[in-house]
């Protein structure tokens, strides 16, 4: 499995190249994309990963859609089915949209572990953006959603959330030691 590589390696702090039309549907752009979604799976905090975090320099982020929505109310004695994994891969990304509205977000990053901190996020963005057989959508969200692209998006920039957060803390739990 790819390591999620950490602040200071290089490649985060690279602009990552566009994926390149010859790629598109190729079992080369399947295996980063399945590369990304077993680096995310393990990381219970995490909902998205961009490729640059797996030293991929590719524009490339995938969202774990499962994760960006309140799990159901829980009952007494239901059991709990272990929801499948629901993915969404933006391909060479850009936000087309956002509000001039900001909010302050918390927000922390796999590739900066145990550091969060607040950011002053637009409130709401659309993002254009292709799928693995080359064809283009476009997705807007609001509050969350929008978060995460501008933060996948810095990322595929070389920006990370600790260049422009503030109130940045760390966080170590005994076990992390």
């Amino acid at each position: 499995m790819k390591e999620i590589v950490q602040e200071g390696t290089p490649v985060l702090r690279e602009t990552a190249k566009p994926v390149p039309e010859e790629m598109f549907g190729t079992p080369e752009l399947a295996q980063i994309v399945k590369d990304m979604k077993e680096a995310l799976d393990p990381e219970l905090e995490g909902v998205a990963l961009a490729a640059p975090q797996i030293a991929i320099p590719y524009r490339i982020f995938v969202v774990r859609m499962d994760r960006t929505i309140p799990p159901p109310p829980y009952e007494e004695g239901a059991e709990a089915e272990p929801e499948a994994p629901k993915y969404e891969v933006f391909i060479n990304p850009e936000i087309t949209k956002s509000s001039r509205r900001r909010a302050d977000m918390d927000e922390g990053c796999l590739s900066v572990r145990h550091v969060y901190g607040t950011t002053h996020r637009h409130d709401r963005a659309t993002v254009r953006a292709r799928r693995e057989d080359g064809s283009t959508f476009e997705r807007g969200g609001g509050g969350l959603m929008a978060q995460i692209y501008q933060h996948e998006i810095d990322h595929l920039n070389g920006i990370l959330f600790i260049d422009h957060a503030k109130n940045l803390v760390k966080v170590v739990h005994e076990h992390d030691e």
